[in-house]
C-alpha cells in the first residue's frame, strides 16, 4: 500500500509500477528498495514527468532506453506493427547481437515494454503486433527525447518554427489539411544531422527538392505523401537502412536501387501505382524485410534467390514467364521466418510448388497462402454460368498439397483457396507438419464442402478462424472425432485441448453443426463468435463441454431461436439474429447487449446480470421482458417516439418495465444526429432526466393513445359482445374491449393502456370473457377508480 500511495493511487502510476515490480523478485529488500529509492524525493519535478514513470525508466536497461524514447516518436494517428517498429531499432542501431537474429533480440525489447506497461496490447491483435502507448507515458518519453528529437503535428507555421529552432537527430511529423496548407520539404533542408524523419500526411515538393541535405539518414518513413518526384534521388541516402513509402503515389524505384547496399527494410505497402520491381533489387545482400502488399506489383526479377539474408517477406506473387515460376525463387531464401505468398491460382504444376521448398524453411513461424479471391460481398461464390472448372480445383489442390510448411510453424492463413479438398497435410493422418501450430485463419474457402478432419488434435492450437466458406452446409462429428465411424473407437484426451478462441463468420450456407454429448471437446474454449450462417441451434456438447467459455458473439444467425444452458459465460452479445425469441439459464452473464432481434420474446436465469445494451429503432414498446430482470444499468437505443413515451415517466406505459432498474439511459436520433435526445433515469435517489420537451411527451401521449386505440380496433380478437353501459343505444353493437376502453379513459387513460384482457395485456383486471356482463363491467370500472 506503500507504494500505491507513493503513485497518488493513480492508475497508470499504478499499473507502471506493477510492470516495474514485476522484474524483481518478490524479496521484500528488492520491493523496499523502489519504495525508498531517492526519485520520489526529487523536488520540482516537471509537469511533464510521473514519478512513478521515471522510476520505471530509469530501470531500464541502456538498450531498452533508447527504444522506449523512440516509440513515443510514432505518429499517434497510424497503425505500426511490431515488426516495423522493430526494423526501425535495428535500422537505428539500438539492438545489438550475433549469435541470434535481430528480430528476436528487437522482439525481446518490444515484449519487455508489454510487460512493464510503457505499452499496451491492443487485444484486437493477436500476437500482440499492435500496442498503443498511454498519452501521460508518450508525454514523459518525447520530454526526455526533447533536446533530440522533435515530434510536432497539424500546424505548418508551428511546424516550421520548431524545425528552424534548433537541429535534431530525429524528427516526426503529422500534417493535415488542403494544398496551401502543406509542410514545404525544403524546410527540411537545414537538419542536416537529421538520422530519423518519419512524415505522415501531405508535404509540398517542388522541383530541385533532394536528399542532399540528408547524409547521415538512416530510416525514412513516408505515409500518404505525394512522393513520386522524390524517389529519383533515393539513391542519395548512401546510409539509409529503412525505407517506408506507404500509400503514397510513388510509380517507381530508382533503377540504381541496388546500390544502396545498407539497405535492410524496405516496405511498399499500398503503392497501387507500383508495378514493377528494378531488377537490381536483387544485389541488396543486406536485405532482411520487405513488404510488397497491396502494390501493383505482379512479379518479380529473376535472381531473386540471392536475397538470402531475407526474413520477412510479405505479398511475394506467384507468376509464370515460359516454364520458369517465381516461386522457384524461394527455395534458397532459407532464413525466412515470416512468408507471404500470393496469386497461387498462377502456379501451373504442382512441381513449381515443390521447388519452393517451404517444409525445409525451418525457421518460418508465419506462413500465409493466398489465391485471389472468388468470394463476393454477400459471402456467395462469384457468379459464373460455369463456376470454377473441376481440373482447376484439382490443380491448386495438388500444388497447396506441395507446400507443406515445417513443423515449427506457429502461424497459418490460408486465403482464396478453391479446391474441394483442403491440403493433405491439414487432414488427421499428417498431423505432424501442423504440431506447432498455434493461430489458424482460413478465409474465402470458395468450394470446400467440409472442414478438415485433423485439426481437433492439434496440440497447440490456440486460436482458429474460418471465414466466408459458402459451400459448408454442415459440420460433422469428423470436426471433434476423426474416427467417430469406427464402432470400437473411444475417444483419447480432449478436442481442441488448447483452443481458447473459436470464429466461423460468412459461412452463409451453415445449417448443422453436429456435436455429441459424449464427445469432449474445447475444454478451456474462452471465445466464440458465430457471424452470418443459418445455424438452426447451437449444439448441446458446446454448451455442455466448454465449461470455460466467457465471451459468446452471435450476428445474423439465421433460424436461431435461443440460446440457453451456457453456464460460464460472462459477455454475450446478439445481433441481427432475425428469429432469436429465448435466452436462459446463464447464471453467470454479466453483461448482454441485444441489437436488432425483433422477436426476443423470454430472458431469464440471469441472476448475475449487471449491464443490459438494448438497441432496435423499429421497436414500438419497451420489451416485457424487462420486468423479469434485475441488471443495474440498462442502456437503451431506440426510435424517438418510443424515448419520448419513456420520458414521461410515472404517467407512461412502459414505466412498469425498467422501474426497478438501478439506473437507466436511453437515446433517440433526432434531426439525422445520433443520441441527440436522451432520458436518464437513477431508481434509489428517484432522478429521471430528459432534454425532451413537456409539449413533446404530451403531444407523444396523445398520439401513442391513438395508435393504441386503433391497434385495439384492428387486433381485438373480440368481435361481439353483450351491450355494455346503461345509456348505450340497443341498437349499437361493437367490440367489448373497445367499448370498454372508451367508458374507462376519462378516468385513467394510460392505466388502462397496459392492463386490457383481451389484447393480453392484464392479468387479474376482469373475468373471462364468457363472464362478461354488465354488472362485471360497472365492478371492474370501480376497482380502477379507487387505485386512482
Amino acid at each position: 500500500m506503500e507504494i500505491i500511495t507513493k503513485c497518488d493511487y493513480l492508475p497508470l502510476a499504478v499499473k507502471v509500477m506493477g510492470g516495474l515490480l514485476r522484474q524483481k523478485t518478490a524479496r521484500r529488500r528488492e520491493w523496499e528498495n523502489v519504495l525508498n529509492d531517492s526519485i520520489w524525493s526529487v523536488s520540482q519535478m516537471p509537469e511533464e514527468l510521473n514519478y512513478a514513470i521515471y522510476l520505471s525508466y530509469e530501470d531500464l536497461s541502456s538498450s531498452l532506453k533508447p527504444c522506449f524514447l523512440h516509440y513515443s516518436l510514432l505518429p499517434k494517428s497510424r497503425v505500426f506493427l511490431d515488426c516495423e517498429i522493430i526494423g526501425m531499432w535495428i535500422s537505428e542501431g539500438f539492438v545489438h547481437g550475433t549469435s541470434r537474429d535481430l528480430e528476436e533480440i528487437g522482439k525481446e525489447y518490444y515484449d519487455e515494454l508489454i510487460q512493464r506497461n510503457l505499452i499496451e496490447p491492443d487485444i484486437s491483435y493477436v500476437e500482440n503486433v499492435l500496442c498503443n502507448m498511454h498519452d501521460v507515458v508518450r508525454s514523459f518519453a518525447q520530454y526526455l527525447a526533447r533536446n533530440e528529437a522533435l515530434v510536432a503535428q497539424n500546424n505548418k507555421a508551428d511546424i516550421a518554427d520548431k524545425i528552424n529552432s534548433q537541429k535534431f537527430l530525429r524528427i516526426s511529423l503529422e500534417t493535415r489539411g488542403s494544398e496551401s496548407d502543406e509542410l514545404e520539404w525544403y524546410s527540411l533542408q537545414g537538419q542536416t544531422s537529421l538520422r530519423t524523419l518519419l512524415s505522415v500526411g501531405p508535404i509540398k515538393i517542388k522541383p530541385g527538392d533532394s536528399f542532399l541535405g540528408f547524409s547521415n539518414l538512416r530510416t525514412l518513413y513516408v505515409e500518404d505523401a505525394n512522393f513520386d518526384a522524390l524517389v529519383e534521388y533515393l539513391n542519395q541516402l548512401k546510409h539509409l537502412r529503412y525505407l517506408s513509402i506507404k500509400e503514397t503515389n510513388t510509380s517507381r524505384l530508382p533503377g540504381s536501387i541496388g546500390n544502396m547496399k545498407f539497405l535492410q527494410y524496405i516496405s511498399l505497402l499500398g503503392c497501387k501505382s507500383l508495378v514493377n520491381l528494378p531488377s537490381s533489387i536483387v544485389k541488396l545482400q543486406h536485405l532482411r524485410f520487405l513488404r510488397l502488399r497491396d502494390t501493383g506489383i505482379s512479379s518479380i526479377p529473376k535472381g531473386f534467390h540471392g536475397l538470402t539474408n531475407l526474413r520477412n517477406l510479405r505479398g511475394f506473387p506467384a507468376h509464370m514467364d515460359g516454364d520458369w515460376c517465381s516461386i522457384e525463387e524461394l527455395g534458397p531464401l532459407c532464413q525466412l521466418t515470416y512468408l507471404t505468398i500470393s496469386g497461387l491460382e498462377n502456379v501451373s504444376s504442382s512441381s513449381f510448388a515443390k521447388k519452393a521448398r517451404i517444409g525445409d524453411k525451418v525457421r518460418l513461424s508465419h506462413l500465409c497462402l493466398e489465391c485471389t479471391s472468388r468470394i463476393e460481398h454477400d459471402g456467395q461464390l462469384v457468379k459464373d454460368e460455369e463456376g470454377i472448372p473441376e481440373e482447376q480445383q484439382q490443380q491448386i489442390e495438388e500444388v497447396f498439397n506441395e507446400l507443406q510448411p515445417p513443423s515449427g510453424l506457429e502461424n497459418l492463413a490460408i486465403r482464396g483457396y478453391f479446391g474441394q479438398l483442403l491440403p493433405r497435410w491439414m487432414m488427421s493422418t499428417a498431423l505432424v507438419p501442423l504440431g506447432s501450430l498455434r493461430n489458424l485463419m482460413m478465409d474465402d474457402l470458395a468450394c470446400c464442402t467440409e472442414l478438415p478432419n485433423g485439426l481437433c488434435q492439434l496440440p497447440c492450437l490456440e486460436f482458429l478462424q474460418i471465414m466466408h466458406a459458402p459451400a459448408i452446409k454442415r459440420v460433422g462429428p469428423e470436426f471433434l472425432q476423426p474416427n467417430h465411424h469406427c464402432h470400437n473407437h473411444s475417444q483419447v484426451g480432449v478436442s481442441f485441448p488448447r483452443l481458447s478462441e473459436l470464429n466461423f463468420e460468412g459461412l452463409v450456407e451453415w445449417e448443422e453443426w453436429e456435436w455429441e454429448l459424449q464427445v469432449k471437446a474445447m475444454a478451456i474454449l474462452e471465445k466464440l463468435k458465430l457471424n452470418k450462417c443459418k445455424l438452426r441451434r447451437v449444439p448441446a456438447g458446446l454448451a455442455f463441454h466448454a465449461r470455460a467459455l466467457k465471451k459468446l458473439y452471435i450476428y445474423d444467425v439465421k433460424h436461431l431461436s435461443s440460446l440457453e444452458n451456457f453456464t460460464s459465460v460472462v459477455h454475450l452479445d446478439v445481433f441481427k439474429n432475425a428469429d432469436l425469441e429465448r435466452i436462459s439459464n446463464l447464471p453467470k452473464l454479466q453483461k448482454l447487449a441485444i441489437v436488432m432481434c425483433p422477436k426476443m420474446k423470454v430472458l431469464e436465469g440471469v441472476p448475475a446480470l449487471q449491464k443490459l445494451s438494448l438497441e432496435d429503432y423499429d421497436m414500438e414498446t419497451v420489451p416485457r421482458y424487462l420486468q423479469d430482470v434485475t441488471p443495474r444499468q440498462l442502456l437503451l437505443d431506440c426510435s424517438l417516439p418510443l424515448l419520448t413515451s419513456i420520458a414521461a415517466g410515472k404517467t407512461s406505459c412502459e414505466w412498469d418495465k425498467f422501474k426497478h432498474i438501478q439506473q437507466v439511459k436511453a437515446y433517440a436520433g433526432d434531426e439525422g444526429v445520433g443520441r441527440k435526445r436522451y432520458v436518464l433515469y437513477t431508481r434509489d435517489s428517484f432522478r429521471l432526466e430528459t432534454n425532451i420537451s413537456h409539449s413533446a411527451i404530451a403531444e407523444g401521449r396523445m398520439a401513442r393513445i391513438d395508435l393504441t386505440f386503433y391497434a385495439c380496433e384492428k387486433t381485438c380478437t373480440i368481435e361481439d359482445e353483450c351491450l355494455v353501459g346503461r345509456r348505450t343505444s340497443t341498437g349499437k353493437r361493437q367490440p367489448l374491449c373497445l367499448r370498454f376502453r372508451c367508458n374507462a379513459y376519462r378516468y385513467l387513460i394510460l392505466w388502462l393502456r397496459g392492463e386490457c384482457p383481451h389484447c393480453n395485456e392484464a392479468d387479474d383486471l376482469a373475468p373471462s370473457s364468457d363472464q362478461w356482463t354488465e354488472a362485471a363491467v360497472y365492478s371492474a370500472c370501480r376497482r380502477i377508480r379507487r387505485q386512482i
